[in-house]
């Protein structure tokens, strides 16, 4: 029976690599031979994530018969596709809401509806699942429902039209941008780590985190900055650095929850901090047709600010806790081992040249795919490092699941994207919210943090954020924030959900690693990224810190945001050059936000009320030294 399966485990190997090939060459084709209209390339995509999905991820494990449903599912999908395929003249040239709608458009929508929720409860579970069954249900029982949510409802062919004929459902933005970029540098990420881009940016980390007091933290935080550069993803930088940094953190005296708290916000950062960040950045800069170096490089500072924060906080709590890198337990000298760097360097060289096209406006796919070809033509040339064919397969195969992985809520957000903004329910909300906090600009921010939080716990950050961009974007425009802030702003808070309690997804994968107890590291996780909460506030009242403004706006804002930031990371250390005892933390916190709330006089008082408290903490310091100094002498 075991030989049975492993044969059967083998063939299903075989069958997800043709479809993962057939996927690539797919896209390829119509990337570099024959362009296509993005109404027939999405569905097209979406059927090659599907069938994926179905085959990587049986509905039964246990039962081998049910396997029969998969294969009947991947049938289905090519049906579909040979449909648009076939109707590709008609679809692209129809006029909404005018040219008839077919029995076979029905068709395919409900099949597409179905395949979508059941790939939906694999690979994410129930919550997106039901959110968007709720909305499916909201688009039919509308006249039924109650209050400001009260609408005429969608007849079945109303429904289909919205999320399969036109650009405003399933086919929206997000997939067209997904399937015509961000696939490519799903596979980029992939295969840069595979063929040792990865690790080298990893140990540069260690490294650069090696020398000081708390070194395995710092370079926990270094290294997942890089590699977020890359990833963009909370958990992928988790496994990744964290199998590394997180032992060598316990070792040198970081408590279990505290290694795994570190690990986890410093991965989260990732999806905030360019060059390449997290999927909702590509597809921000889409939703506002501006290029996404733009968005990128607003995004510096925030960012900087935030792993600034993390390394201040990790160092002030190991010279506290004394946890030293060189400190010897169980006779072990605890050391970073790394392979030479410099003879790796040139493994960088594809991040480089994607860094460079993006910065120069070149197209997204253009620079991913050149990106790509710069890894396997560095792997084919440079013996030294170099990865086999089955290597690089797998690579390719792993990016092609995650593309699939990644489509899915993208998709099903779609759904509700559709329904939200046809029923009017988006509009409907703005002026509730709107009444609700009236003219006062917190209030609003207020209940947008609230909701885009509780969205991001329940949900993937990119579908969490998308339907932010729903609900909460226009209220925010209405009372006067730029839009690119308002974006931001869910954005961050989207992110920021993947380390809050009570669904901290990163924290939790982090405490697997650490062996801490899941729910304290993500409270503790919750507490060392308190900085997080305040940024989205300061570049809404701040543009200047997302590069809104004149040189000297900026610069002040930023001088300002980093001050505040290295006061907030001494106080919830509870450490800066000497210990700061409790009256003096919260002393601290305050100036800390003092400083970090964006007003000219609040942050002068800030200021010079940090610059009294790092004077009298190095007196402190010095005080401190001095029986020391005297048992030294004797």
């Amino acid at each position: 029976m075991e030989l049975q399966l492993n044969k059967k485990s083998h063939y299903i190997n075989i069958l997800l690599g043709i479809i993962a090939l057939g996927w690539l060459l797919t896209q390829l084709y119509f990337t570099l031979f024959k362009p296509i209209h993005p109404m027939i390339l999405s569905p097209i995509f979406l059927s090659f994530a599907l069938s994926l999905v179905f085959i990587s991820k049986p509905i039964s494990k246990k039962i081998i018969w049910l396997r029969v449903i998969d294969f009947i599912f991947v049938g289905i999908l090519v049906g579909v596709v040979i449909f648009y395929i076939g109707h590709e003249q008609r679809i692209v040239n129809r006029i909404p809401n005018i040219d008839p709608i077919l029995p076979g458009d029905v068709a395919v929508t409900l099949i597409l509806l179905v395949l979508l929720l059941e790939a939906v409860r694999r690979v994410l579970g129930f919550n997106l699942l039901v959110f968007v069954s709720i909305f499916i249900a909201y688009a039919f029982l509308g006249p039924y429902s109650f209050g400001f949510t009260k609408f005429a409802g969608f007849s079945l062919l109303q429904f289909t039209e919205i999320m399969t004929l036109t650009t405003e459902g399933i086919y929206g933005t997000p997939l067209s941008a997904t399937a015509s970029f961000i696939f490519y540098f799903i596979l980029f990420g992939v295969i840069f780590s595979a063929c040792g881009g990865g690790q080298v940016l990893i140990d540069i980390g260690l490294k650069l985190g090696n020398p000081e007091t708390g070194g395995p933290a710092k370079a926990a935080v270094i290294s997942s900055a890089l590699m977020g550069m890359i990833s963009g993803s909370s958990v992928a930088n988790v496994t990744t650095t964290g199998v590394l940094t997180i032992p060598m953190m316990k070792k040198v005296g970081y408590k279990p929850e505290q290694a795994g708290a570190i690990e986890a916000v410093a991965s989260t950062g990732g999806q905030i901090m360019p060059p390449i960040m997290g999927v909702g950045a590509f597809i921000m800069a889409e939703l506002l047709g501006v290029k996404y170096a733009s968005i990128a490089l607003a995004a510096t500072i925030p960012a900087l600010a935030y792993f600034l924060s993390i390394l201040l906080l990790v160092g002030f709590i190991a010279k506290r806790n004394k946890y030293e890198s060189s400190r010897m337990i169980d006779n072990e000298n605890i050391k970073f081992k790394t392979q030479p760097i410099l003879p790796r360097l040139y493994l960088l060289f594809p991040a480089f040249v994607l860094l460079g096209m993006v910065l120069s406006g070149q197209s997204l796919r253009s620079a991913a795919l050149y990106s790509i070809l710069a890894i396997l033509v560095l792997n084919v040339l440079v013996p030294a490092n170099r990865k086999g064919i089955k290597e690089i397969y797998v690579a390719f195969i792993e990016g092609i699941k995650q593309a699939a992985n990644i489509t899915l809520p993208i998709a099903a957000c779609g759904i509700i994207i559709g329904v939200v903004i046809q029923s009017g329910l988006a509009n409907k909300f703005s002026a509730v919210v709107a009444d609700v906090g009236g003219t006062s600009l917190l209030a609003a921010l207020l209940i947008t943090t609230l909701g885009c939080m509780l969205l991001g716990m329940a949900l993937p950050t990119v579908a969490a954020y998308l339907i932010g961009v729903v609900l909460f974007v226009p209220i925010l425009i209405k009372l006067g924030i730029p839009i690119l802030v308002a974006h931001m702003f869910c954005f961050y808070f989207g992110v920021i959900a993947q380390i809050t309690p009570p669904v901290c997804l990163a924290s939790f994968t982090a405490a697997g690693i650490a062996g801490a107890n899941p729910w304290k590291t993500g409270w503790t996780g919750f507490v060392y990224a308190s900085v997080s909460f305040l940024i989205p506030f300061v570049f809404i009242y701040q543009p200047a810190i997302l590069l809104i403004g004149s040189p000297l706006e900026i610069f002040v804002a930023t001088l300002f945001l980093y001050a505040g930031v290295s006061a907030l990371a001494a106080a919830i250390a509870g450490y800066m050059f000497a210990p700061i005892h409790k009256f003096e933390r919260i002393l601290m916190l305050t100036v800390a936000m003092l400083l970090i709330v964006p007003e000219l006089a609040t942050s002068l008082v800030g200021f010079i009320l940090l610059g009294i408290l790092v004077v009298r903490n190095i007196q402190k310091k010095k005080i401190g030294q001095l029986p020391q100094m005297a048992l030294d002498k004797n």
